[in-house]
């Protein structure tokens, strides 16, 4: 189908049909896809893609039980058209966000391993298999950390800490709350150990020297962080080089309830917003991951994100 150059100027006009055409541009991508890459609706995209079909833009090839959208054979002959959506797709204060979150699908992509295992963990849990359990496993998994200097930031009442000081070297666990930290003191005591050191604190301002700390963590508690860029940043300065982070936090989401029920002060993040700050606050070998959803509404998802901070290993 031959556009007027009206009718282009006309289809062109909003700006979420020209953030799908440049990256499909790039990529055959599916409403889910789009949907991850543009934190849009699915409803929204599809009217949207369903606009650009009918303007003979794009067009859609079904494979498995899913549509993939690239862009239409007579588009990608139109030098003209495809520069000028080059144009207008850079002068979007999204670019730059968009490219790095289809850049996070493709490496999805390639990740079969990655996908084979989040298969098995669906059915973890649900089907019965004789002494198989998370506790099990998590056990094991501790006994093979090498004894290092672990910063559980933003502990609560130290739940993790508490099981990583069955092996870490020590443990520092950071908290703004004095009860929490008092709470936290109690256990340590209670259950003999030494080696677990509460300190009240902020998160973007932590009580632990800088370069002394092995592995960091935050453990779903960046949310609470009134600046997560620079609370990761400060979580860098106190790490060794060669030393890791984890984060485990909520993937973006729209339960509004949490603010008032858990105290967030963010509804999660993107991949691309976690391997953002972790590059900014200058970690390298980031990878992010969706590990877990909740089978029960609102259905919250849970992200993993990993860095390290170059030099030599410190273990």
């Amino acid at each position: 189908m031959l556009l007027s150059t009206l009718e282009c100027l006309r289809v062109l006009a909003e700006e979420s049909r020209i953030r799908i055409l440049v990256l499909l541009a790039r990529e055959e991508l599916s409403v889910a896809e789009l949907q991850e890459i543009l934190s849009m609706g699915q409803s929204r995209i599809s009217m949207q893609l369903a606009k650009l079909k009918q303007a003979g833009l794009v067009e859609d090839r079904r494979t498995g039980r899913s549509s993939l959208y690239r862009l239409a054979p007579w588009t990608v002959q139109q030098p003209e058209l495809l520069a000028l959506l080059e144009k207008a797709g850079a002068e979007l204060p999204t670019a730059a966000t968009d490219q790095a979150a289809l850049e996070l699908i493709l490496r999805k992509r390639k990740d079969r391993m990655r996908s084979y295992f989040d298969e098995l963990a669906g059915k973890f849990g649900r089907d019965y298999v004789p002494g198989r359990s998370w506790k099990a496993i998590a056990e094991a998994l501790l006994k093979l950390m090498p004894p290092q200097v672990v910063a559980d930031l933003g502990a609560g009442e130290g739940t993790l800490s508490q099981l990583l000081a069955q092996r870490a070297h020590q443990v520092i666990a950071v908290d703004n709350s004095e009860r929490m930290v008092a709470f936290g003191r109690e256990l340590a005591l209670k259950h003999n150990l030494p080696n677990l050191d509460y300190r009240q604190g902020d998160l973007e301002q932590l009580p632990i020297e800088s370069a002394t700390v092995d592995l960091a963590i935050f453990s779903q508690s960046l949310h609470h962080a009134p600046h997560p860029d620079r609370a990761v940043a400060e979580a860098c300065r106190i790490c060794k080089p060669g030393s890791r982070i984890v984060i485990l936090d909520l993937v973006r989401h729209s339960f509004e309830e949490a603010r008032e029920l858990y105290a967030d002060l963010w509804l999660g993040f993107t991949e691309v917003e976690l391997e953002k700050f972790l590059k900014e606050a200058g970690f390298t070998n980031v990878e992010t991951s969706r590990v877990y959803r909740e089978d029960q509404p609102p259905h919250l998802e849970t992200v993993l994100a990993l860095g390290v901070k170059p030099g030599p290993s410190s273990n």
